[in-house]
């Protein structure tokens, strides 16, 4: 079993990171690059920026701040929010990214998940699905969760990867910001369906969500409010899945 990722999340508007519940009421919260510096000090293994409000404003992504992060930190970092094109992968990736996420833009053009995997190569494309359920099934919603598809989030799952998708970032707006916990019922669900890393989002507030994702198949773990407002911090979830006995990264 591959060791299992902790990853912050930071949502980025206007330049600064900030947090709110399902997508709104949002609260400012820190520089990125001093959150991003603070994180990898603290033990991430991984960081996530969404610029949450370019796709819904139709704007490129707000990337001053990427190549500044870049130079703070070398822990692998994943950018997504308001890119459209190969081309706003690649400068993305120049700026220091290692990788790049897409939702809206993938929804409205499935090819866009191929032609970045066969440019950068699969590890390079994360699908993020902002997923919210609907009577029996959950749909995928998009521009930042804003707006409501008639996307079945299996069968979407199952296409993005087939055309290239190399991880997925599952996010249940209905648990976002919560802090009740993950939907670990979608997690498991996806997870067994496909042969990419699955990300679990969307509801931490308590380590025993971590590891209650974690064994539901996540093989990393995403969270932003309790990280930010240090009401836990990574070591102690990570203390807690060794003792669950699952692999992680210990911090030196």
């Amino acid at each position: 079993m591959l060791a299992k990722r902790i990853i912050p999340c930071l949502d980025v508007n206007q330049g600064r990171v900030v947090k709110g519940q399902q997508f709104k009421s949002l609260k400012d919260v820190a520089d990125p690059a001093t959150l991003a510096l603070r994180y990898s000090n603290e033990g991430a293994d991984e960081l996530v920026f969404y610029d949450i409000t370019a796709s819904s404003d139709e704007r490129k992504i707000s990337h001053a701040f990427v190549s500044q992060v870049a130079q703070q930190i070398n822990i692998p970092f994943c950018v997504g929010g308001g890119i459209s094109s190969v081309e706003d992968m690649h400068f993305i990736l120049r700026q220091g990214a290692d990788k790049i996420s897409i939702n809206t833009a993938a929804v409205l053009n499935p090819q866009l998940i191929k032609e970045g995997a066969l440019r950068f190569g699969s590890q390079c494309i994360v699908l993020s699905v902002d997923a919210k359920k609907e009577g029996d099934e959950y749909l995928v919603y998009t521009h930042g969760g804003r707006q409501k598809t008639d996307l079945n989030v299996i069968e979407w799952i199952k296409k993005a990867v087939a055309l290239g998708a190399g991880e997925i970032v599952l996010n249940t707006i209905d648990t976002d910001g919560e802090l009740k916990g993950y939907d670990t019922l979608l997690i498991k669900m996806i997870s067994n369906l496909v042969p990419v890393p699955v990300i679990a989002s969307g509801g931490a507030g308590e380590i025993h969500h971590f590891v209650e994702a974690a064994k539901a198949g996540a093989e990393g773990l995403l969270a932003a409010s309790v990280f930010h407002f240090e009401t836990i911090s990574i070591q102690d979830v990570k203390e807690a899945l060794y003792k669950e006995g699952i692999p992680v990264r210990r911090h030196p």
